[in-house]
């Protein structure tokens, strides 16, 4: 936020003009090459890191989605949108935050908020790993299951699933991460890179969050991918 005014009865909030828009909007726009998803991906993973670790208090976002992701006119991601957030003292203690109701996005919620599990920063993990599947795959979390039996609709599949059932099936590495791209990328893409992000993916969406990494440890991971190529 770059100021505000609270006169009277006059309440604004100036922010950074964000020239590129949402990330929802720029994904359905079908124009987003490769080393900008990669780009977004590092960016947005770095500002979790910071609402969660670095930050006075403890944030938890609670709605991290492609429409809650702005871009500049570099592509720089900023997350945006705490209207659902929730601070926290850092000597709260985990799993006793004392949330009263369901919040988030449908498809991008973990189990937690379904099955009414205590609540922490692993939340935004979850919902980070279906961003990351969604930019790499151009399909949204929630999704209609194509057969091989000339594209007839089957099933409604969710995200993860759907890519989880490639990787199952698939006879090599190199055969299902080309089945999950987003077509839109064709080969323009760098397989390893790509093969790696995806696998940090899966680790944030993991049903259990004591199986899902940190933020800190996204980042960590996903800037040991810069070196591949």
């Amino acid at each position: 936020m770059w100021g505000y005014c609270a006169e009277e009865k006059h309440r604004l909030l100036v922010y950074e003009y964000m020239e590129n828009g949402s990330l929802a909007n720029k994904l359905s726009s079908k124009n987003l090459d490769w080393k900008t998803r990669f780009k977004i991906a590092v960016g947005t993973a770095k500002g979790l890191a910071y609402l969660h670790e670095e930050c006075l208090e403890w944030v938890i976002h609670c709605d991290v989605k492609p429409h809650n992701i702005l871009l500049d006119s570099d592509y720089q991601p900023k997350v945006s949108d705490f209207g659902l957030s929730r601070l926290f003292s850092r000597d709260d203690l985990i799993g006793n935050l004392g949330f009263s109701r369901v919040r988030g996005t449908r498809g991008y919620m973990a189990p937690e908020w379904i099955f009414n599990l205590p609540i922490t920063s692993k939340v935004d993990v979850y919902s980070y790993g279906i961003v990351v599947l969604e930019m790499i795959t151009g399909r949204s979390p929630s999704m209609a299951g194509y057969g091989d039996n000339g594209g007839e609709e089957v099933e409604n599949m969710r995200l993860v699933e759907w890519v989880m059932e490639k990787k199952r099936r698939a006879s090599e590495t190199s055969i299902w991460v080309k089945e999950i791209v987003d077509p839109v990328l064709g080969v323009n893409y760098e397989a390893k890179k790509m093969e790696s992000l995806i696998r940090v993916a899966l680790k944030c969406v993991e049903e259990s969050r004591d199986g899902r990494p940190t933020m800190s440890q996204v980042v960590e991971m996903i800037l040991q991918l810069e070196s591949y190529h």
